[in-house]
């Protein structure tokens, strides 16, 4: 008997468009009509070029951008047109870790003092004792009590990251938006941060947003993996489904650009031709038949919808 997983994130037809610096720039398509859903306990990881749109959607999950259309269900409350008291009072159950740890911290204030900071925006200083909650935070994600006096200017590239991991926490929200969290890293300090959010994932029961572009991080962490093509999702699939079969030509093209490890397994690398399509002009009916070694003229009219082809696997190509 298999038991039903509880939704967390429901996303129906989200659209988030920009308008552009002048007329001639139009409006600037980021995300453009993604439905999906994220369970509760997993991590859902996006991958995508530049500019697909996967850090404009995961800002849209926590209402740090508002979606144009659409909406956005997190526990069954539509956050799309929240505003004021009610959206300060969502942001606790939604979180999110930025790309560069340097970036994200004041440098004027002391960590001990930056971890301080949600407790006092939520007006919790009364009810809680926020010196002991802040010094569970930082051994949580394995630092010392003693770097609650450090600045950070003062802390390493990896554990600036956690102090930044720490502030997500501190609200103990249900979902954390992970936004290239482990690309500004050394490839060893990567490893490490990859596996305390595994750790905190486990023992907190966390639901994670994954974004990345590289593909071996997403599918070491993920549990269903979404690719992105120019504000699209084009293909979503478990990370075993994935490796099994690829069914969208931009899916196995990403693939074989992961260098491979063992000479005896090379596979044939898979070169798009032409550039990515500028979002604020995109190509009609399928946004990838540009590129796409399979396009027929029927992609060039008609748009694809996410259709299920295998049990848990979705694809939007008109092959299927």
């Amino acid at each position: 008997m298999s038991i039903e997983k509880e939704v967390l994130i429901k996303a129906d037809h989200v659209k988030v468009y920009f308008k552009g610096k002048n007329k001639r720039s139009g409006v600037v398509k980021a995300v453009d009509d993604l439905s999906f859903e994220i369970m509760k306990g997993e991590t859902f990881g996006v991958v995508g070029e530049s500019g697909c749109g996967k850090s404009t959607i995961g800002r849209t999950l926590v209402r740090l951008q508002k979606p144009t259309e659409g909406n956005i269900y997190l526990k069954g409350q539509d956050i799309a047109n929240l505003k004021g008291a009610e959206l300060k009072e969502m942001r606790k159950s939604a979180q999110i870790i930025f790309q560069d740890p340097s970036a994200c911290l004041n440098p004027r204030r002391t960590i001990k003092q930056i971890l301080r900071e949600p407790f006092e925006i939520h007006k919790m200083t009364k009810d809680l004792d926020v010196d002991a909650r802040i010094e569970e935070l930082v051994k949580l994600v394995g630092l010392d009590t003693y770097h609650l006096s450090r600045y950070p200017h003062e802390l390493s590239g990896g554990q600036k990251q956690r102090v930044g991991i720490a502030r997500a926490l501190a609200l103990e929200p249900d979902i954390i938006v992970c936004d290239e969290a482990v690309s500004a890293l050394d490839v060893s300090v990567q490893a490490q941060v990859l596996n305390l959010l595994e750790e905190l994932k486990q023992k907190l029961g966390l639901t994670y947003f994954f974004i990345s572009h590289n593909l071996n991080v997403v599918y070491q962490v993920s549990d269903r993996v979404a690719v992105m093509y120019l504000g699209k999702m084009v293909e979503i699939a478990s990370y075993e489904q994935l490796y099994a079969k690829r069914y969208h030509p931009y899916t196995e093209a990403l693939l074989s650009a992961i260098p491979q490890v063992d000479q005896g397994e090379q596979k044939e690398r898979i070169r798009l031709e032409g550039e990515v399509p500028s979002p604020s002009n995109p190509p009609s009916g399928c946004r990838f038949h540009t590129r796409c070694p399979k396009a027929c003229d029927r992609c060039k009219q008609e748009v694809p919808e996410l259709k299920e082809v295998d049990p848990g696997h979705y694809v939007a190509c008109l092959l299927y």
